[in-house]
């Protein structure tokens, strides 16, 4: 007797298979090939093998070479900058929420979930009112004359506050969900035995959200290296290319004014491409290791 075939799983995951192939596989695929031609868009790739490899890694006279370079690190810089506070200040608020003295648990996670829904571009022009020397509130309330966009570290300031405003209430919400699975007699018992907060902390709430803590690292730090919104629309750039990150590089090159460059432009996504997969990889290698 013929095996009767249950159709019911592909039914559910079917359509989310075709929008992934569609959206997501068959664009990384046709970039990652784009990426060894010569290209701008209008006409067809002509294949150049790893000459656009060559000039953006090794070629230090190649305009190519500078901006990718010049964005890797202002990208590094602004990794380095975001993420630490993107998973420390949304863990503490957590644990805070947590405390069984605090009321009204639920409005204070809505209130600070609620950035995160407004757009980049809507964010930017309340911040950068807020940072106006003229209008805003750091020039009448508190009398500061700088421009803040147009100065150094203002602009990379104004850019880090934009990105936790915006970013802190959900990795807050994974922490809040990891913890609330977490028996509370287990705190009043270490309580008991005399542990502090601190000891509290880090022998039941940090083993309690290991696999949460993993996952927000890894993808806040994959996150923060696609950065590109809170730079073009703050700062855009400047002053003098200091935050012009990689992805606004790459932009520039795929659509920016004059004829496209989409294979180096190709060229330079996939190298950050690489470099996001193997922090990735590292990061979760190490944590991984460490927490167990």
């Amino acid at each position: 007797m013929k095996k009767k075939i249950n159709w019911a799983p592909a039914f559910f995951v079917g359509p989310h298979v075709i929008l992934f192939a569609v959206f997501i596989l068959l664009p990384t695929i046709y970039g990652i090939y784009a990426s060894f031609t010569k290209w701008n868009l209008m006409s067809d790739p002509v294949w150049v093998g790893f000459d656009n490899y060559k000039a953006i890694l090794f070629d230090g006279k190649s305009t190519f070479h500078t901006q990718f370079f010049r964005g890797l690190k202002n990208t590094l810089i602004f990794v380095g900058l975001s993420v630490p506070l993107l998973i420390v200040i949304p863990l503490m608020v957590a644990v805070a929420l947590e405390h069984k003295k605090v009321k009204m648990k639920s409005l204070i996670q809505s209130i600070l979930y609620i950035p995160g829904l407004i757009s980049i571009s809507a964010a930017a022009l309340i911040w950068l009112l807020i940072f106006n020397k003229q209008l805003g509130i750091t020039g009448n309330l508190f009398g500061s004359q700088i421009a803040w966009p147009a100065n150094q570290p203002y602009a990379w300031i104004i850019i880090i506050v934009i990105t936790l405003w915006g970013g802190i209430g959900g990795n807050m919400i994974i922490y809040r969900a990891s913890l609330s699975g977490v028996a509370q007699e287990l705190y009043e018992s270490a309580e008991l035995d005399g542990a502090g907060s601190i000891k509290r902390f880090t022998s039941i709430t940090l083993p309690s959200i290991r696999f949460p803590l993993i996952y927000t690292f890894v993808m806040t730090t994959a996150g923060a290296f696609n950065v590109f919104g809170q730079p073009l629309m703050m700062t855009d750039g400047g002053p003098r290319q200091s935050t012009h990150v990689l992805m606004m590089y790459i932009r520039q090159l795929a659509f920016g004014n004059g004829e496209s460059i989409a294979g180096m432009a190709s060229a330079m996504a996939v190298l950050l491409g690489l470099v996001i997969l193997v922090i990735s990889a590292l990061q979760y290698y190490v944590m991984n290791r460490n927490a167990t």
